[in-house]
């Protein structure tokens, strides 16, 4: 077929059916902020002592103090969470009248682990998965387990869901996806053991990523050449900001995580109608040899939009035939040095940046202050990061800007242990804007990247990236448990690997205003780590000054 953009240009840039597949598709993103990180609440833990049964014979003092005192990670004194004196020494020494601490020296009284169970504040919880199966001291480490097995969906559902998008087509994948979504998300609301909420929090992950994906496509695949710029730079995460920041409100409301999940669960029903409002991609119909379904989608948009369609849309065209078109694998990243280095460099990049971003993330339970309100305000601060970000994008450096924003990110939070306990305020500010600077850099990063790749190998560069962003957001559930041991282990294990980060970075060639590099030979000669006298990239990095905007458009067409 000849060039797509040319033959549909007819249907313009703008109009009624645009606008529409542009908002429904945007709508999908809405579902992705509900679920990727309810776990935020559903995972969270009250505060939680060894329970007392109601039968023990006890006086009123022993039972006042039959719990011991301990010091936590942020240096307060709270009660045990994972011991008590012995009950039965306790009730020998109760039945005897003696008094604690006057009559008996509490040190000598030996200690037993929670043997009756536990007993969980409901002051802002009624129920999580924590107070549901006890998933604390010894099987503490379940509950960033269970996090980091959605992660591992999203890795599992970022390497099939392009195959299965290019097969079945990206509409049906789509709506499977939600499907799926609804139908896992309900069952995990149903869940009896923890062994069966990871396995449902594994598929939900690997629906959600599917999701995302095909939604994405199929938008950049349906819209024109100029709402592809936005779909792709700010309505996608926008959209997703929304359902971020609705979440925290609908846990406030529902506060049982049973609940909260089927509610969570119903929303994707709520999508069905669309199936009947959305098409499928013409592009991808095309390169499955259905044409005339693809001009018969292109006819009704055309008739939506007001204007008149050629009688005969796509042209038949030679070229390409007999030409034998050489297929890149990962093979071909891993042959050059210079291929290897910036790969190496990337692949770091997109590591610290998720780890950061999903550190903070999660961490807003952990917090001080009220957790709904700070999910809400972490939800905020996307809000505009994902705007400036991509304002600065049109113009600025990419190395300085994504260096800078990784510098903001880790900095603020090294930052964050030299602020006295008292000050609540300002840790949470500075955490928040610790998370606006992560947000900043996973904006840019994607796009340094798919400038960094030449043509032929750019789907294979990201998607490797991309797996080693997955790898980084399941150990971000880890660090955060981190905070078990020291308040500020995690923010300085964040910021330490973020900062470093932003010194690799520096390593990487410059793309702004740069040619876009089509093949392996173009990228040898114009772009490397080390230069050398003589290269003859200088002269193609001048031929063309390729803008933020219309880059954008043609990286999303690619």
């Amino acid at each position: 077929m000849g060039d797509y953009d040319k033959d549909t240009a007819f249907i313009g840039q703008s109009g009624r059916y645009f606008w529409a597949a542009f908002f429904l598709l945007n709508t999908v993103f809405i579902s992705t902020g509900f679920t990727g990180l309810y776990i935020v609440f559903v995972g969270a833990v009250p505060p939680h002592h060894c329970l007392i049964p109601h039968q023990a014979n006890l006086t009123a003092e022993w039972r006042a103090v039959i719990v011991p005192t301990e010091t936590a990670a942020s240096g307060e004194e709270r009660p045990s969470r994972c011991s008590r004196y012995r009950l039965d020494v306790v009730s020998n020494l109760s039945a005897l009248g003696l008094i604690p601490g006057r009559d008996i020296n509490l040190t000598d009284v030996a200690h037993e682990g929670c043997v009756d169970g536990w007993s969980y504040s409901q002051d802002i919880f009624k129920s999580t998965i924590v107070t549901e199966w006890d998933l604390v001291c010894g099987d503490s480490w379940k509950v960033p387990f269970a996090s980091s097995t959605l992660f591992m969906g999203f890795l599992i559902g970022s390497l099939i869901s392009g195959q299965l998008s290019d097969r079945f087509g990206r509409k049906k994948v789509l709506f499977v996806s939600l499907a799926a979504q609804f139908v896992f998300v309900f069952l995990q609301s149903l869940s009896t053991s923890w062994i069966l909420f990871c396995i449902t929090f594994l598929f939900i992950g690997a629906a959600q990523i599917a999701l995302y994906i095909s939604a994405f496509v199929l938008g950049t695949e349906l819209l024109s050449k100029s709402m592809r710029v936005l779909f792709t730079t700010l309505g996608t995460f926008l959209f997703y900001c929304i359902g971020y920041m609705l979440l925290p409100w609908l846990a406030y409301c529902f506060r049982d995580w049973r609940t909260l999940l089927a509610v969570i669960s119903s929303f994707s029903l709520a999508y069905i109608p669309l199936w009947w409002f959305i098409s499928e991609s013409p592009r991808w119909l095309i390169s499955q040899g259905r044409v005339a379904e693809a001009e018969f989608i292109l006819r009704r948009a055309a008739k939506k939009n007001k204007v008149e369609a050629p009688e005969v849309i796509f042209k038949e065209s030679g070229f390409g035939d007999g030409q034998k078109i050489k297929k890149y694998t990962i093979i071909d990243v891993l042959k050059s040095r210079k291929l290897r280095l910036i790969t190496l460099l990337c692949l770091t990049l997109w590591m610290s940046v998720n780890i950061g971003y999903f550190g903070l993330s999660l961490n807003t339970s952990n917090l001080s202050g009220d957790p709904y309100m700070n999910c809400f305000l972490s939800a905020c601060t996307e809000v505009p990061a994902h705007v400036m970000s991509t304002l600065l994008l049109r113009n600025c450096p990419r190395r300085a800007l994504l260096s800078s924003f990784l510098i903001i990110g880790g900095g603020f939070l090294l930052l964050v242990q030299f602020i006295p306990e008292s000050l609540h305020g300002l840790t949470l500010a500075m955490v928040l804007t610790g998370k606006f600077g992560f947000t900043m850099a996973f904006s840019v990063v994607y796009i340094y990247t798919a400038e960094l790749y030449p043509t032929v190998l750019r789907n294979i560069g990201i998607g490797m990236c991309s797996s080693a962003a997955r790898i980084g957001s399941i150990t971000a559930p880890y660090v955060i448990y981190l905070g078990t041991y020291s308040k500020f282990l995690p923010y300085i294990l964040m910021g330490s690997i973020t900062v470093g980060s932003a010194v690799v970075n520096v390593f990487l060639p410059e793309t702004l205003n740069k040619q876009l590099p089509e093949t392996v030979e173009e990228m040898q000669e114009c772009q490397g780590i080390c230069r050398r006298k003589g290269n003859k990239s200088e002269d193609l990095e001048k031929k063309d000054n390729i803008s933020r905007h219309n880059y954008t458009s043609e990286r999303v067409q690619e």
